[in-house]
């Protein structure tokens, strides 16, 4: 009983502590997406002591997109990447015990010790990957926000009426600005969650099996048929 707790032990730890790492990777992720929010405003980049620029020329764009793909990429990616994942999927496995737990007999559910350790387990996974989540989601924020190229595009309308001379200059570079948008617009993975790594296996556990799973409990304690 000793070496079973000990070992149990043991990996719970290990198993927290990668957890923790890559809680510690979306917060890094989050400050450098935070301060490049902060470069195309000369107030807030004195305040951080951060370099700045305005989007007003081509070069200054390429610079823009090019820190922007470089800041994202920085860091461990795939290694958090299959953490999250296998937690997300250790999620939805104690969650479908659960679930089966509950149908074969939710009157006699809490009664078993093991049944209590399962919840304690789901609890504590389900608040770091809601943790994960808000700082994936306000990471997407910080590099998806449109309105800084929107902001700078009025800058460069307002430019044109004073600098008439610059006309198609400016034009040139407002064009680059639009087709940045877009594009910005089409990075967007289908299988991204807040930030969160969803590839389409487990997308489909997801829909299929867990849902399943869930529509059965309900249906099972409400007394009539319910499908998710």
């Amino acid at each position: 009983s000793a070496i079973n707790f000990l070992e149990r032990l043991c990996l719970t730890w290990m198993f927290f502590f990668m957890m923790c790492v890559a809680e510690r990777t979306y917060k890094q992720r989050f400050l450098f997406a935070k301060l490049f929010s902060h470069i195309t405003s000369a107030r807030k980049a004195r305040k951080y002591e951060i370099p700045h620029f305005r989007l007003k020329k081509v070069e200054n764009i390429k610079i823009w997109l090019s820190l922007r793909s470089y800041l994202k990429r920085r860091g461990p990616q795939r290694s958090v990447d299959v953490v999250v994942s296998s937690v997300f999927l250790l999620a939805l496995s104690i969650a479908f015990i659960c679930c089966a737990q509950v149908l074969k007999g939710h009157k006699t559910f809490l009664s078993a010790a093991y049944n209590w350790e399962f919840l304690m387990w789901e609890a504590a996974l389900l608040l770091f990957l809601l943790r994960l989540a808000s700082l994936g989601s306000e990471t997407n924020k910080k590099y998806s926000n449109i309105s800084i190229l929107l902001t700078e595009q009025t800058y460069l309308y307002l430019k044109m009426e004073k600098k008439p001379n610059k006309k198609e200059q400016l034009s040139l570079v407002n064009n680059v600005l639009k087709l940045s948008t877009k594009l910005l617009k089409e990075l967007d993975s289908p299988f991204r969650l807040y930030g969160l790594t969803m590839n389409p296996l487990i997308y489909n556990i997801t829909r299929v099996v867990i849902l399943s799973a869930v529509s059965g409990v309900i249906s099972d304690l409400l007394g009539f048929n319910i499908r998710v």
